[in-house]
């Protein structure tokens, strides 16, 4: 079993004001209101690959009634904590010239309502995954990610985090199954630049050798690079799709990898399924439905087919041209014989 956890869910209420000025009413064209948090992002493209997963979190007030509504008005199990007090967050996005946010903080979490999600955290089983994604509200501690870690440690469950910054960093120790940062993340981590899969490789084997077992890095346009279990390379590019909205591409791209690897694929099947699950959620209003996603790996591994036969030919032409192969050439060609034992005449 998967189960995700989103401690700082919300509710995403995207406008799409006609104009945007400070000091006037301004007006909306029209509206939508999403359910938010990237372990809910994670459980439903979970869902929509018929993986079975187990959401897990915190919720209050109506809006977390709405939340709780939507997630299982699509089959997607939840066992949140309720909390009495406060209610889970909006977050209102103006998607008008350029898009601007304004995140709500979050409601209060008591120390009991902690012990509460502690207590439904104890149930996971050897064998399942949990996922671990997001941001941590204020009233929790920073390193609430490594305390989860540290208390189911030596249980034989699998680890994923998908965090920024220091999160990652404490993950480490404690040898999560699978990271997920991408370029800019790394970036900042190390402060570097890298913007390809092949720049972010080396950064990529450090987080591997700290500890994480599989380390997934998203470049955007540019593909995603792996170093997996083993310590293996694997390099994906991205499908070709045309891009409407990227927010929920880095959660669709766990679930992708999660999905095939429960299922018993290799590693670069996974790597490839997860591509096209977040290139499918970027070409997307919204997140990324099963039809989307299958079309696009089908793109995927045509644009991997002609990458290889064009490195072929690429090998090919390299090697006829080498000093040495002209070398040989020559060697072979003066001493080439015909069936008589004379030496072969050049073609007229």
């Amino acid at each position: 079993m998967i189960y995700t956890l989103t401690l700082n869910p919300a509710l995403d209420y995207v406008m799409h004001p006609l104009t945007l000025d400070m000091g006037i009413t301004n007006r909306s064209s029209h509206e939508e209101v999403y359910i938010g948090g990237n372990g809910i992002n994670v459980a439903t493209i979970l869902n929509e690959l018929n993986v079975p997963n187990i959401a897990l979190g915190f919720e209050g007030g109506f809006t977390g009634e709405y939340l709780l509504h939507e997630l299982q008005a699509q089959g997607i199990v939840c066992s949140f904590v309720h909390l009495e007090k406060g209610f889970t967050r909006i977050n209102v996005k103006l998607n008008g010239i350029v898009m601007s946010m304004v995140n709500g903080m979050g409601p209060k979490i008591p120390e009991s309502k902690l012990d509460d999600l502690f207590v439904r955290l104890d149930r996971i089983e050897p064998g399942d995954t949990l996922v671990l994604t997001g941001s941590v509200p204020n009233t929790l501690p920073d390193d609430i990610y490594d305390i989860i870690m540290r208390r189911l440690a030596g249980r034989g469950i699998r680890f994923v985090v998908d965090a920024p910054g220091t999160l990652l960093l404490q993950a480490l120790p404690s040898k999560p199954f699978l990271i997920k940062p991408n370029n800019h993340e790394v970036g900042r981590l190390f402060n570097v630049k890298p913007e390809t899969p092949e720049e972010v490789l080396p950064w990529a084997r450090l987080l591997h050798e700290r500890g994480a077992a599989n380390v997934i890095v998203s470049c955007g346009g540019y593909g995603s690079a792996l170093i997996d279990e083993d310590g293996n390379e694997h390099i994906v590019p991205v499908p070709p799709c045309r891009l409407i909205d990227a927010r929920g591409a880095g959660d669709s791209m766990v679930a992708g990898f999660l999905a095939k690897v429960d299922e018993g694929n290799t590693y670069e099947e996974a790597l490839r399924f997860a591509s096209a699950c977040g290139s499918a959620t970027a070409a997307s209003k919204g997140l990324a439905d099963r039809e989307h996603i299958e079309k696009l790996r089908v793109l995927l591994d045509k644009v991997i087919e002609e990458q290889e036969a064009e490195a072929a030919e690429e090998a090919k032409a390299a090697k006829k041209s080498s000093p040495k192969a002209k070398s040989e050439g020559a060697k072979k060609s003066g001493s080439s014989k015909s069936a008589k034992g004379k030496a072969s005449k050049p073609a007229k």
